[in-house]
């Protein structure tokens, strides 16, 4: 198996690739990164990873990259300390539409990607919680909330296996159990673990059980 990773050089990047490598023995994980040097040295050096330094603008760069990918999984999402002078022109909603792009072009089907509450889906109910985080990024920090909106949307619309997994407040703690379901379906929180991420991630390349669906996962 043959997968990308976009963002790898993020808290929850670096946790997919771990994840990745001691789920599949046999993988071959591709990091597309801006920066080299923010990849950890034991991933560096492990024989099962490939580093391709380039920007998500470089459209030839990208297309090497996923050349024999079977699976594209995205970690890309608005800094939140940056979030108040996220740039306005959608930059990371743009990158997803070359993305596709490329895998539509190359015959990749599967896309897994991380997301926000701010992406909503038709089978979301009201919660009073989630309403106050959504309306709280979207009146902080506009640009990066009208740029999580539209990758949702660009995803979405795109002709592939897709899955959005969409994410709450995220903490650093090492529980890897999760609940998937949606907001205000009495069963999902606010909280989850980086590392639930990863797990939840990793374990739906094989699964399948979400394509075409945007869950809302938290920790159990």
């Amino acid at each position: 198996m043959r997968i990308l990773i976009l963002g790898a050089t993020g808290a929850i990047g670096v946790l997919l690739i771990r994840r990745a490598l001691k789920v599949f023995k046999s993988c071959q994980l591709i990091l597309y990164v801006r920066s080299v040097e923010k990849v950890p040295d034991d991933i560096k050096s492990n024989q099962s990873v490939t580093i391709i330094q380039g920007q998500l603008t470089d459209q030839d760069a990208l297309a090497a990259a996923m050349s024999g990918v079977q699976t594209v999984l995205s970690a890309l999402g608005p800094s939140v300390k940056k979030g108040p002078f996220h740039p306005s022109n959608t930059p990371l909603a743009n990158a997803y539409l070359t993305v596709i792009d490329i895998m539509q072009r190359q015959g990749i089907k599967r896309l897994i990607c991380l997301g926000t509450p701010s992406i909503t889906d038709p089978a979301d109910k009201f919660n009073l919680a989630f309403s106050i985080l959504v309306h709280g990024v979207a009146l902080g920090a506009r640009s990066a909330y009208n740029d999580v909106v539209a990758i949702g949307r660009n995803v979405r619309s795109a002709d592939l296996d897709w899955t959005i997994v969409r994410v709450p407040l995220l903490t650093n703690q090492d529980t890897e159990e999760v609940i998937a379901g949606y907001i205000g379906d009495g069963r999902t929180n606010t909280w989850l673990s980086r590392a639930g991420f990863a797990a939840f991630v990793i374990d739906e390349i094989e699964k399948n059980d979400w394509i075409h669906k945007a869950p809302l996962i938290c920790t159990a």
